[in-house]
């Protein structure tokens, strides 16, 4: 199963590397720090939802600036996560491969 798996976070990472060295954020992105920030981002991900049933929640691809909004949230989900993996030497490709196979194995199809 883990060689179905293809996940190529290189040029995600590269982006971000830069992104932090053009602004001296290196200094500050520590894993404590990157965990809380992750944290915030997670519940303002959590806040949209908060209200919306399985219908209301369905139909935010139906509401372009609700749309919208949702992706920048998933995408600083994203943003965060990698960074941490980056700052804590987590090769995330590699963690998703091997947790898929833990996964299969935990929860068999029938």
């Amino acid at each position: 199963m883990s060689d179905e798996i293809l996940i190529d976070t290189r040029g995600l990472t590269t982006a971000l590397q830069r992104f932090a060295d053009e602004r001296d954020w290196n200094r500050h992105h520590s894993p404590r720090n990157l965990v809380l920030a992750l944290v915030g981002e997670v519940g303002e991900l959590a806040e949209i939802f908060q209200w919306l049933g399985d219908d209301g929640a369905a139909a935010l691809r139906d509401d372009p600036a609700r749309f919208t909004h949702l992706q920048e949230e998933i995408a600083d989900v994203l943003l965060y996560l990698t960074r941490l993996a980056m700052v804590t030497g987590v090769d995330l490709d590699q963690a998703v491969r091997d947790k898929m196979v833990k996964n299969a194995i935990k929860y068999p199809a029938p």
